[in-house]
């Protein structure tokens, strides 16, 4: 006998960050999801996390129904300061420049009901790139 289960109509997102110019998982940065059902309507808080040793942000809210825009909004200014202030610690080179270039990235894309969505962060103190990851 075999069972079916109805495709859920929420979509789930994901997330993970690679700090390139270590070529490591960025560590501890705090990430905010933000869901709206149209490009006129007001954005809803849907709540956050933080990524873990992996970079990786696993535990974000599924989105609720009717999500046709999901904003992504990564808090790397504290990542960065930390990583200056260890590597100040360190004796290691410091960065080019004494502020941060980016202290937040904010990703904003389009979801169609029952998708997952994996949206990687390539990160670096002075450039970043995404792309729709699997």
């Amino acid at each position: 006998m075999s069972t079916q289960t109805a495709a859920s109509p929420h979509s789930t997102v994901s997330t993970h960050i690679l700090d390139t110019s270590i070529g490591r998982p960025a560590e501890g940065v705090a990430i905010a999801l933000s869901a709206r059902s149209g490009p006129d309507a007001q954005w809803a808080p849907l709540g956050g996390s933080a990524t873990d040793a992996d970079g990786r942000c696993k535990d974000l809210p599924a989105l609720p129904e009717g999500t046709t825009h999901v904003r992504l909004d990564f808090e790397t200014e504290t990542y960065f300061v930390k990583k200056k202030q260890a590597e100040a610690q360190q004796d290691a080179p410091a960065l080019r420049d004494s502020g941060v270039f980016f202290p937040e990235v904010a990703i904003t894309f389009a979801v169609v009901p029952g998708e997952h969505y994996h949206v990687p962060l390539l990160l670096n103190p002075f450039g970043y790139s995404v792309y729709r990851g699997s």
